[in-house]
């Protein structure tokens, strides 16, 4: 019979389950904004910074956690570094929802489509890697699914940024794209560094 004196804190994983699932509906948020309808982009620049602002609140309620825990079910600085590296992801749709309705950039290029629905499939990935992290079932399959998720987004990234210099004559407007694709990308590393983190957290504790 297995028991513990000293139990551990699974609310950890709760928590990390609250944060993926607001990022996973944060990057459809984002996706709608960059190719939806012009009339619906306040809404979900407006819906984004809700979730990224719960999100932050979640993140501060883990390091509150860990302050407070005697025994947490994985190594403190794994928790740390997996919610902070979750907190990157959503910090990067809300960075790039902001500069996009600042920019006030109009029509989107041809492909920005793709890096959308990438994002929104890497965060999707990494919602089901928390959701079984707990139970540690499958999850090194999703980790593999984000990285290779990120491995497209880099070659669709660099096949953007060179079709941008080379069709856009608008100064200002290849600006501000490059900077909007910057910040996409950035999210799509953001995301491959959870799955590494929780890959990481996968093996030392098998």
């Amino acid at each position: 019979m297995r028991f513990r004196l000293l139990p551990h804190d699974e609310e950890f994983y709760d928590l990390f389950v609250e944060v993926a699932r607001r990022t996973a509906d944060a990057a459809r948020l984002l996706q709608e904004l960059l190719t939806g309808k012009p009339e619906r982009a306040t809404y979900c620049v407006d819906q984004i910074k809700k979730l990224e602002n719960e999100a932050d609140e979640i993140t501060h309620e883990v390091a509150r956690r860990i302050d407070r825990t005697f025994i947490t079910p994985i190594d403190r600085e794994d928790i740390h570094l997996l919610a902070s590296d979750l907190d990157n992801v959503m910090d990067r749709i809300d960075g790039t929802a902001r500069r996009a309705h600042i920019f006030r950039v109009g029509k989107s290029p041809e492909g920005i489509d793709q890096l959308c629905e990438l994002i929104v499939r890497a965060a999707d990935e990494i919602l089901l890697a928390v959701t079984k992290l707990r139970a540690k079932d499958d999850v090194m399959v999703h980790c593999i699914n984000a990285k290779r998720i990120e491995e497209q987004g880099d070659a669709v990234y660099h096949d953007m940024l060179s079709r941008l210099f080379e069709t856009e004559t608008d100064a200002i407007r290849i600006i501000k794209w490059k900077e909007i694709y910057d910040t996409l990308e950035h999210t799509l590393d953001e995301s491959d560094d959870v799955a590494n983190d929780i890959e990481s957290i996968v093996l030392k504790n098998a």
